[in-house]
């Protein structure tokens, strides 16, 4: 069974993508940190490693994926209420993040998206607690 989970993403730009991530109050686990490479932390057991382009490079035989032209993958995050999916989004785009998807309420789910400063594109959601049937 899996224990934890660290996504990979490459940045142009490590210390604007801490700056931009910061104020979207994630916090970074220093210990696993350096000059190249930020661990940021989502959840206890899942963190984003984020990567300094060239360094990433070095982890991969093949070609870097720019994010701003493909999307190689797209990240869900769910959390606690309808309010904090759009002040997370809102918070994003004051940072520079631009609107991938605008909101959506599907009933059991409601879901924003946005491409942060590299073109990764982050998904916050809430899921509509399931009413008790009489």
């Amino acid at each position: 069974m899996v224990s934890q989970i660290f996504i990979n993403l490459p940045v142009a730009d490590l210390k604007r993508s801490i700056a931009f991530f910061t104020a979207l109050e994630f916090r970074f686990e220093e210990k696993w940190s350096d000059a190249t490479t930020t661990c940021m932390v989502v959840a206890p057991t899942i963190c984003v490693m984020l990567i300094q382009r060239e360094r990433f490079q070095g982890f991969t035989p093949r070609a870097v994926a720019d994010a701003h032209h493909g999307t190689e993958v797209l990240l869900s995050i769910a959390l606690e209420s309808r309010e904090a999916v759009n002040t997370l989004v809102a918070r994003a785009l004051r940072q520079g993040a631009t609107v991938w998807k605008t909101a959506e309420d599907h009933g059991f789910m409601y879901a924003h998206a946005f491409a942060d400063l590299d073109g990764h594109i982050w998904e916050p959601l809430h899921f509509t607690p399931a009413t008790p049937e009489a």
